[in-house]
């Protein structure tokens, strides 16, 4: 089993998953990142944000460069998510737009390159990042604004605990056009609460096992 010194970046990990880690990007990321992106063109188009003026997608070289002086700010924390099996950048987290005072929220945003779909990965790193966001950061409340369409995005945010709060007419200008967008939203108070009852699940689970497993040595 690799130590953590072994794994590129798991050093620097604000948060720590099973399959999964979150951390900073750091200039030594560029390459990795900007392959992931370019790879994954075709993939993200449809779910890109396109400011007034931009009609296309930003070239990944220039994206890395503004990834990396909003990174670590008071006002946006993103995280690169990598495997921990051996450090790989599979995609991107951020907590955009952190207001404090008598909000304390922000908004996530996040994407998936197109070889690590599918495959848990996303699941596991945004429930990393609402455990920071929570914990860590001490926010109050994380919203996900996501197109109506995008089935995979909704179904991510459900499984987590996210509620629907409503539609949003023509929010975000996506893909070149102004997109409706549903909002989606988890309270620090949701998450004690999915936090407790996980605990709660597991001590069960241990327990009916511990019990099989008596039983079984009995008989």
């Amino acid at each position: 089993m690799k130590s953590k010194e072994d794994i590129p970046g798991l050093l620097r990990a604000v948060q720590v998953g099973e399959r999964v880690f979150l951390r900073h990007p750091t200039g030594a990321d560029r390459a990795a990142w900007v392959r992931l992106r370019d790879d994954s063109e075709a993939f993200l188009r449809p779910w890109e944000p396109t400011p007034p003026g931009i009609e296309e997608m930003l070239p990944s070289d220039v994206a890395f460069g503004r990834l990396m002086t909003t990174c670590d700010t008071r006002e946006s924390q993103r995280y690169v998510i990598c495997l921990r099996e051996d450090g790989r950048i599979a995609g991107q987290i951020s907590l955009n737009h952190i207001v404090r005072g008598p909000m304390q929220g922000a908004t996530a945003g996040y994407w998936i390159g197109e070889a690590f779909s599918r495959q848990g990965y996303m699941r596991e790193g945004l429930g990393l990042a609402l455990r920071q966001a929570f914990e860590g950061l001490k926010l109050h409340r994380v919203e996900a604004n996501i197109i109506p369409r995008n089935a995979a995005s909704k179904a991510l945010v459900k499984s987590l605990g996210f509620r629907f709060e409503g539609l949003a007419k023509r929010y975000l200008r996506i893909n070149g056009a102004w997109e409706d967008h549903e909002h989606w939203a988890m309270t620090a108070e949701d998450w004690m609460d999915l936090r407790g009852r996980s605990a709660r699940a597991l001590r069960d689970g241990r327990a009916r096992r511990s019990g099989s497993a008596a039983r079984r040595a009995s008989s």
